[in-house]
């Protein structure tokens, strides 16, 4: 496989652009050529810091043809229209998570990007991360017998931190079960085998002041008969990175003394409008903007335990810890050169090799679903069962026929 750097245009140059930018800085089998934002300062600073070039609306930066890849990291309730621009004008694309915000528009990006003949890749999500791919691989090895149980749970404090207003209205993708469901599900998707049954679940909207689901518990059951529990809250009380022994979710250690830091910050933000420059001007190119630093571990997301028949595997920063019968075992993991670099495994191996990626839009859309269930089954109080999901093994085709560009 040809070592020459695929060629990126962002579209987005918010939050997850930020998260992702160690990542397209370090791994030479990416090249940032180009961008579109509709703030100035954030292209001034792209263009200052990439030499490439930039653009106001993503239908001109699709219409750039150097670029071969667009990474769609736009508000969630623009993914869809994004992505469909992006694969008429024939480019592969990379969508952050949710893919989108109903399963009408998700049908649609997948169907855009088979009749343009492009790859469509969903992330990044945390079940990207090494030590989750790992225990996967533990797990298909059969060498513990057949998975029964995953646990995963966290608490953090996503719902103060500064947002923009649509960021706290459900309808427009706002809400932890959008933003924070799509990361646990995937993973107890990736670990369980794909194809989920039912979801049962119960949601938590606790404060007035910022009226979207904070928290939701859920129970998912998978054809093979194994299930899972989920558990999150973004309410910013006991912090789960305690238990992943004081490592953030980006994998950097984490200073304890921070507690309710999030909660004093945002007191300093009075109204919706000063809450969204907050953020802004901590975002790529706003003027209180910090680069990443380098991340010494793998990044998490939370508690994951897998029961298997004949033992407990739990995915950590640094490797995966295997609770057999007799003594846990340490199955370690090296120290990440690049954060994040399973995306790009996978985005290569679909543009410049043709290989079909496990996270394609039939995959997205799978777990989408999923999330949606949650909503679903907590408003109506009752089990629902899911219609549009694939399996790790099966389900494995690029979401362009062969030969796609």
């Amino acid at each position: 496989m040809s070592e020459r750097p695929i060629r990126i245009g962002v579209a987005g140059l918010g939050r997850a652009f930020t998260l992702m930018l160690p990542t397209l800085s370090a791994d030479p089998r990416v090249q940032l050529v180009a961008a579109c934002d509709p703030r100035p300062e954030a292209r001034a600073r792209f263009e200052s810091d990439f030499k490439g070039r930039t653009y106001e609306t993503v239908e001109a930066l699709c219409a750039d043809s150097a670029v071969e890849v667009v990474y769609v990291a736009t508000p969630h309730q623009h993914h869809a229209g994004h992505a469909c621009t992006a694969a008429a004008h024939g480019k592969h694309v990379l969508v952050e998570k949710p893919m989108a915000v109903t399963l009408a528009e998700a049908t649609r990006m997948v169907e855009a990007a088979a009749n343009a003949r492009v790859h469509l890749v969903v992330g990044h999500s945390h079940s990207f991360d090494a030590p989750i791919a790992r225990t996967r691989e533990l797990i298909a090895s059969g060498r513990y017998g057949r998975l029964r149980m995953v646990t995963a749970s966290y608490f953090t404090d996503f719902l103060y931190r500064p947002r923009r207003p649509e960021e706290l209205d459900t309808a427009q993708g706002g809400g932890v079960v959008f933003s924070q469901a799509a990361h646990q599900v995937d993973i107890v998707r990736l670990l369980a085998g794909g194809r989920t049954r039912t979801v049962r679940a119960a949601t938590g909207n606790w404060d007035a002041r910022r009226a979207t689901e904070g928290a939701y518990s859920a129970l998912l059951t998978f054809d093979d008969g194994a299930f899972a529990s989920l558990t999150y809250s973004g309410y910013g009380h006991f912090d789960g990175d305690e238990l992943m022994g004081w490592t953030s979710e980006i994998g950097r250690a984490k200073d304890p003394a921070q507690y309710g830091h999030a909660r004093r910050a945002l007191q300093q933000a009075a109204g919706a409008d000063a809450e969204a420059r907050a953020k802004a001007a901590r975002n790529y190119g706003g003027d209180r903007y910090i680069a990443s630093t380098e991340a010494p571990w793998h990044e998490h997301f939370g508690f994951v335990l897998a029961s298997c028949e004949r033992a407990d595997l739990r995915p950590l920063p640094n490797g995966v810890v295997v609770y057999g019968d007799d003594a846990p075992e340490d199955n370690e993991l090296a120290r990440p050169r690049v954060p994040r670099a399973e995306v790009i495994d996978e985005l290569y191996a679909a543009v410049i090799g043709n290989a079909p990626p496990l996270h394609d839009g039939r995959w997205g859309r799978a777990s989408l679903e999923v999330c949606l269930g949650i909503l679903q089954s907590a408003r109506e109080a009752r089990e629902i069962a899911l219609e549009h999901q694939v399996g790790v093994e099966t389900h494995a085709r690029a979401d362009g026929p062969a030969g796609a560009r």
